[in-house]
């Protein structure tokens, strides 16, 4: 099984409503066993909400309580990312997943590079929160941006 952002499936999850579609990850998924996953709104956050960046560091701070998660307004939603991470997994062994594919840059789901917790449109080196639980937990975690290596993985 294929943990996915379903952003990049094209549904409407993301903070703005909108979704992350990708056509050629949809292309190469064709026929998998596929499980569509959305932490911000698994752990209760509704669709839309406000943007959400982590704090004082990334997602593995999170999960280590050194960090937090906030929205725009300065509302503390860390609790919500936290539950997302444990209803993302439910129901699920984790020698079911071959490995996660997540959206980069979320501040749940970033593989490699999250927004700074500014609120200014700039990136830092960093996890987020789901990712960062998923690789605690073993679980092989590329981003929409590492086709080829999903491509090398699938055949």
């Amino acid at each position: 099984m294929i943990l996915v952002s379903a952003c990049l499936l094209g549904s409407n999850c993301k903070y703005n409503g909108g979704n992350n579609e990708v056509t050629t990850l949809l292309d190469l998924l064709q026929g998998q066993d596929i499980r569509q996953v959305c932490p911000e709104v698994a752990g209760g956050l509704p669709i839309p909400r406000p943007p959400a960046e982590i704090i004082d560091g990334d997602g593995f701070d999170v999960l280590a309580q050194k960090a937090r998660v906030m929205n725009i307004k300065g509302e503390d939603v860390t609790e919500n990312f936290l539950k997302g991470c444990q209803e993302m997994l439910k129901g699920i062994n984790l020698d079911e997943i071959d490995f996660a594919i997540l959206k980069e840059k979320s501040p749940s789901c970033g593989v490699r590079k999250i927004y700074t917790g500014e609120f200014n449109g700039t990136l830092k080196p960093g996890t987020g929160v789901g990712a960062a639980f998923l690789k605690k937990k073993g679980v092989t975690v590329y981003s929409e941006e590492d086709l080829e290596k999903i491509k090398d993985r699938l055949n």
